[in-house]
């Protein structure tokens, strides 16, 4: 059972509707209480870092989830909740993370080195470049393109935390990231077709064909 952490910035809608289509159970929940009961969490997130966190501390997620973590539980953090498990984000000001993966979240700049613009928010397909094909989150992924959308982007010095990247504009993208039963994906594998739909599946354990 997958319990899907609602802190009032997610897209419950969509990751409840993706694990269905693989046929996971789940639930959604703010409570703490009850989200220890769940094999693995999910932290969805649309919005802002910076409220993001607020809204996290004020229903003491990020605590339990740092716990949680750090305990070795199964966790996914989706779009700005795989942003907020880095350690900061310069978004609205600089503002601290859950800090269970290192890192910092920056805005995409909107020029190249060469002085030509594009656009911000990243929003479309990009395909992944997979860092450790091997990875668990990777088994049976074929290659492909994801759904992004997004401001923002995640920079760190430990590469070791990083499975799959794309690109946008000027910058290289940590699109998929992991560390021990902690993973991220930038992009929303819910709305990703086959590609995002089987890292699904692979974090849920769930074996099969996802069309």
């Amino acid at each position: 059972m997958i319990g899907i952490i609602d802190y009032g910035m997610g897209n419950l809608h969509s990751v409840t509707k993706g694990l269905e289509r693989i046929g996971c159970e789940s639930f959604v929940s703010e409570d703490p209480t009850e989200l220890r009961k769940a094999d693995s969490l999910i932290l969805p997130g649309v919005g802002s870092f910076r409220d993001g966190m607020e809204e996290l501390r004020s229903r003491k997620l990020d605590g339990f989830l740092q716990e949680w973590a750090k305990d070795g539980g199964k966790l996914l953090g989706i779009c700005l909740g795989m942003q907020l498990l880095f350690e900061e984000s310069e978004e609205n000001g600089l503002t601290k993370g859950l800090g269970i993966l290192p890192g910092r979240a920056v805005r995409f700049s909107g020029k190249t080195v060469d002085g030509s613009s594009y656009k911000v928010p990243h929003m479309g397909w990009n395909r992944l470049v997979f860092q450790k094909p091997e990875h668990p989150v990777l088994q049976d992924v074929p290659t492909g393109h994801v759904y992004f959308v997004h401001s923002y982007v995640v920079k760190t010095d430990e590469e070791d935390v990083l499975i799959a990247l794309s690109e946008y504009g000027d910058m290289v993208v940590p699109a998929v990231v992991g560390k021990g039963d902690v993973w991220g994906t930038q992009f929303h594998p819910e709305k990703s077709s086959v590609v995002g739909m089987q890292m699904l599946r692979n974090f849920a354990g769930q074996k099969g064909d996802v069309g």
